[in-house]
């Protein structure tokens, strides 16, 4: 076996399901089943049913709408990318992806990703085959950790989060200092990644607004969600605590909120994928309400005919909820 095999099959153990939970102590997650969403005001009917499309796939992340209104998301511990159409049909989209996680198509079409291979962490892109290109894979020399999601804007800059490394499995077992500590990156075309916010403590999911003007970022371990104000050159100031999530816990490794993926609907409404469901803030931060899952979710997208069905991934599973509201259709996620 060579060493990429022998890097990549080492990848998918560790990340296994399996292996996280025998490490944790813990117990595998409950059957993936269908629940039902409450009443948000303009967002989802009382009622509506939280659909499982399936489950057991290797890893649940990176979920994007397609033109032709299909879903796809990354199946990282597979090393591939899943699709699924209107009806549900699951199939695989693009195999060896080189361990993507989060996704964005950038104005020219190019899918890229977070690439979380051992020894080929970058940022770049990912498909149409042949236009594989590396995007940024360091920072003042050191080698990116786990990037983990990412945003491309109108520009094409691409904007990505840089967690740091998994919260150990009990206090006493601390894992060996990454080669860089939790931050958000961003990398302008043609140019070198630079660091644009720190301090902190994991920086999960990101995205923009609709008018680009404000860059939103999960901190897994905080109680709030970030919100920053975009400079002309991308740079980010101004940082500030956006909206508070719900039902934040302290525990052993600290606060966690289980906050992960982003998503905006075309009101500016913010979706967060965290450890309750899908909890729903107002463009102003208000909790409107959460749509709660059978799993912990990880991530979501609109996609579906006018982008009011929204996707949600996690845990190995995926799920559809039919929407009132409407995702962002100026950009693909």
């Amino acid at each position: 076996m060579n060493q990429h095999c022998l890097a990549l099959a080492l990848f998918a153990l560790l990340c296994s399901p399996a292996y996280s939970f025998a490490q944790a102590g813990g117990q595998p997650p409950p059957p993936a089943t269908d629940t039902v969403a409450p009443a948000i005001p303009g967002v989802v009917a009382a009622g509506t049913k939280v659909q499982v499309i399936k489950e057991g796939f290797q890893g649940t992340e990176g979920p994007i709408g397609l033109p032709d209104g299909s879903l796809i998301f990354t199946e990282t511990n597979a090393n591939r990318i899943v699709k699924i159409d209107k009806d549900n049909n699951v199939s695989t989209f693009l195999e060896n992806s080189n361990g993507s996680n989060g996704l964005a198509f950038d104005a020219k079409g190019r899918l890229i990703s977070v690439q979380t291979t051992p020894g080929q962490t970058r940022i770049g892109v990912v498909y149409p085959k042949g236009s594989e290109a590396t995007l940024a894979d360091s920072f003042e020399g050191k080698p990116f950790g786990r990037p983990n999601d990412l945003v491309v804007d109108k520009k094409g800059g691409v904007y990505f989060t840089e967690p740091g490394p998994n919260a150990p499995n009990s206090p006493n077992a601390a894992p060996p200092p990454p080669p860089l500590p939790p931050a958000v990156y961003y990398v302008a075309p043609g140019a070198r990644a630079i660091k644009i916010a720190d301090g902190i403590e994991r920086p999960n999911g990101i995205q923009l607004s609709r008018d680009e003007k404000t860059l939103y970022v999960n901190n897994t371990s905080g109680e709030f969600l970030l919100a920053f104000d975009i400079q002309p050159d991308g740079t980010v100031s101004n940082r500030r605590n956006f909206a508070k999530y719900e039902a934040v816990t302290q525990g052993p490794n600290g606060i966690s909120s289980g906050a992960d993926g982003l998503a905006i609907d075309s009101q500016g409404r913010v979706y967060v994928a965290a450890s309750t469901g899908v909890q729903v803030f107002s463009p102003q931060g208000q909790h409107l309400g959460t749509i709660p899952l059978s799993r912990a979710p990880q991530n979501l997208a609109f996609a579906g005919p006018e982008k009011k069905t929204l996707y949600v991934v996690g845990r190995g599973a995926a799920y559809r909820i039919a929407m009132l509201a409407e995702g962002f259709k100026d950009r693909a996620k």
